[in-house]
């Protein structure tokens, strides 16, 4: 998230010389582009740009009105998000039918510990409505067939709800690039395992079948390739002997609510970066457990390492 800087997301079908039309528009009205990237998935077209509107020669409300116009022309949608646009942020949760996740965020957000406002839940199923209704939240189904989701209606309710994030609470679908591309580095996900390890579904029953005396959970940004976004935090436990799946999850479970609600914090907060696929935590950013607890530091053995050995040293 880019916060002292304008942010101008270009969706549309792939065709030549949109970049040109977009960046020759911001260039007549004194916008200069700081960062700018561009993608194609399957026929989608997404840029997205991160502008300096310091020297602008026209008002907020005149380029935003542009930029759609422009967009209108091209047969794209153009979204603007300006500095104070985000100064009070919405969330929207996604959910299927498991609860631990959207009730930890709910008691963080009843806490005032979020620095934000849920305001919506969407489920591909009917299940937590009741949990979103104790918080006086919102919730709309989008399920059809069977937990299939309707994206045409999941987009018109992030727009409804003025969405900056969207968190994954265990929502057990795919998004296309349709949706993600609008969203880039604003969808946050938590998958139970320790990713890149055992992507996709069933993974607490992959690690347990791989043999793993570790096991984990992530909260990545989502991107296009399933599980493969910018990793924020995650969080190991041992895997006994003897534990089943359902053990697995029961050790997961509580791990993946919180390695998700630290993910929210440090976006939200502006504490963490993206570049080149890696997440960077910004100065400032201290207070966070990553990985692992500080305490286990003492546990881990800081030799040998590679060189010349501890005895032969000595020697000398």
């Amino acid at each position: 998230m880019t916060t002292d800087l304008a942010e101008i997301t270009v969706i549309g079908d792939d065709d030549t010389g949109l970049i040109a039309r977009v960046t020759s528009l911001l260039f007549e009205r004194g916008v200069n582009v700081e960062d700018l990237d561009q993608a194609v998935r399957d026929g989608v077209f997404r840029m997205y740009l991160a502008v300096d509107i310091s020297g602008m020669v026209c008002t907020e409300a005149k380029l935003r009105d542009d930029l759609h116009e422009l967009g209108d022309d091209l047969g794209l949608d153009v979204q603007v998000r300006f500095p104070a646009d985000r100064e009070t942020q919405q969330i929207a949760v996604l959910v299927t039918k498991e609860s631990h996740c959207l009730e930890a965020l709910f008691e963080a957000w009843a806490n005032d510990e979020l620095g934000a406002d849920i305001g919506v839940v969407i489920g591909n199923y009917d299940d937590l409505r009741p949990l979103a209704e104790h918080y006086d939240v919102p919730f709309h189904d989008i399920g059809v067939d069977g937990g299939q989701q309707d994206e045409e209606k999941l987009l018109t309710l992030l727009e409804e709800y003025d969405a900056d994030l969207i968190v994954l609470a265990r929502y057990m679908r795919i998004l296309s690039p349709n949706v993600v591309f609008r969203y880039e580095d604003r969808i946050i996900n938590v998958h139970p395992s320790l990713l890149p390890a055992f992507p996709g579904a069933e993974a607490y029953r992959q690690a347990l079948e791989g043999g793993v005396r570790v096991a984990g959970v992530t909260a990545h940004y989502v991107t296009t390739d399933l599980d493969q976004g910018p990793i924020i935090t995650q969080r190991a436990f041992d895997v006994p002997d003897d534990a089943d799946v359902e053990a697995i999850k029961r050790r997961g479970q509580p791990l993946e609510a919180d390695a998700l609600l630290e993910a929210v914090s440090l976006h939200l907060n502006g504490d963490v970066s993206v570049h080149r696929g890696r997440t960077t935590v910004r100065n400032g950013g201290d207070g966070y457990q990553l990985g692992l607890p500080e305490e286990l530091e003492e546990f881990t053995p800081d030799r040998p390492i590679d060189g010349i050995g501890t005895a032969v040293a000595n020697d000398d």
